[in-house]
């Protein structure tokens, strides 16, 4: 019988994801791999969550959203952003922020297209372009002076006639970048002068540390109209298993989204939306003192890998940390990852999975500190007596 995946899918099989937490489940390992929060979000949205499902809120939303979460949204965009949205034209809610992503791409590039994107990239990208049948071209990201950057002659290069989309994701995941002023207008000059849409995933719009100011791209001069803005609750709120999403952008646009998006699934989960909107509007206090416990635990986290003798990069946001394994005498991420759980009992995520060319990441991988306290203790614990091996070898 014939392989019965197309071609184009070929390339793609069990997410690291998944591959990486059940590497865990399996050795009991303390897993510092997948980026999900090992605490709940606001017990306020929680019980708002709660009351809609006894409600009786359990059948159909509407397919663009419920009113009261694209109305709480474009809120949030006004008073955090200055960016005004029309909550009925130019709101719509996806199936968390993977879905929006995949379902503008969908949109927006096709057979021929090429879609340009920063890497390391978050791993559906390549997959959802391969989807829409484009190609993905890529920039690297690269580490200068304790953070990673782009060069804006490499961008310049990578954007061709083909072009139709630039993905931008900041704060970036996995690097932890947050794009500076400076770095977004090279990208917002390229779109304009290219004729180009920007899709921005800003999931980790509000987990920034160290005063790094979140900037999204809608808001630089003539960009508010050529940019598709993604971003979700769970995040946010550390709900990440109610994969619930919201797309902003130009009228036009998010029709372009809709369309695909409603024969992927119809509609988002009633439940969530409620509750989601309940905490836009009246839990962001609490996302306040989730960003200063997040910068806590990213200086514990570092801290130890920097004992154990790994070179740890401090995120200026997201979950996560980057560590080069080189000055332990490692030089492939993969090999090293599937290694830990015996060798430490510990669980991470090799870098290099999230590139065209997995040699441009094989130094790194990344751990995320978005756990309790103890469980970090414990997982630095742990990788010490992995520096201490690697020292009496």
């Amino acid at each position: 019988m014939t392989e019965p995946l197309v071609e184009r899918m070929r390339g793609f099989g069990t997410t690291i994801f998944a591959e990486m937490t059940a590497l865990a489940v399996r050795t009991g390992s303390i897993n510092l791999g997948q980026g999900f929060p090992d605490t709940d979000g606001p017990p306020g949205m929680l019980a708002a969550a709660v009351a809609a499902i006894e409600g009786g809120g359990n059948q159909y939303p509407p397919g663009p959203g419920l009113p009261e979460l694209r109305e709480a949204v474009a809120a949030q965009k006004k008073e955090r952003y200055g960016l005004d949205y029309d909550p009925e034209t130019e709101v719509y809610v996806t199936v968390g922020a993977t879905e929006g992503i995949a379902a503008a791409v969908l949109a927006l590039a096709g057979p021929g297209d090429e879609v340009v994107a920063f890497e390391p990239t978050y791993d559906s990208y390549a997959a959802t372009v391969a989807l829409a049948g484009a190609r993905l071209r890529t920039v690297l990201l690269r580490p200068v002076q304790g953070r990673f950057t782009f060069d804006p002659d490499e961008l310049r290069a990578a954007v061709t006639p083909r072009t139709k989309v630039i993905l931008v994701n900041s704060p970036h995941n996995p690097t932890g970048t947050v794009f500076t002023r400076d770095e977004l207008a090279e990208i917002a000059a390229v779109c304009r002068d290219r004729d180009v849409t920007a899709v921005t995933d800003e999931v980790y719009e509000y987990l920034t540390f160290d005063g790094a100011e979140h900037v999204p791209l809608a808001t630089l001069p003539g960009m508010r109209d050529r940019t598709v803005v993604v971003s979700s609750v769970g995040k946010t709120f550390s709900v990440t298993g109610w994969k619930t999403g919201w797309v902003t952008g130009p009228a036009a646009h998010v029709r372009a989204v809709q369309t695909v998006k409603q024969f992927l699934t119809y509609a988002t989960g009633g439940p969530w939306q409620h509750a989601t909107a309940y905490g836009l509007r009246a839990e962001l206090p609490w996302v306040a003192e989730l960003r200063a416990s997040l910068e806590r635990k990213r200086d514990r986290l570092i801290t130890g890998l920097e004992a154990a003798g790994f070179v740890a990069y401090r995120p200026q946001g997201t979950y996560f940390v980057q560590a080069d394994i080189r000055p332990l005498g490692y030089s492939d991420g993969v090999a090293l990852a599937r290694a830990l759980p015996d060798a430490a009992g510990v669980v991470a995520v090799p870098t290099q999975v999230f590139y065209q060319r997995p040699e441009d990441g094989a130094a790194f991988v990344r751990f995320a500190f978005c756990k309790r306290d103890e469980v970090i203790d414990e997982a630095v614990r742990r990788l010490a007596g992995l520096g201490r091996d690697r020292a009496r070898a």
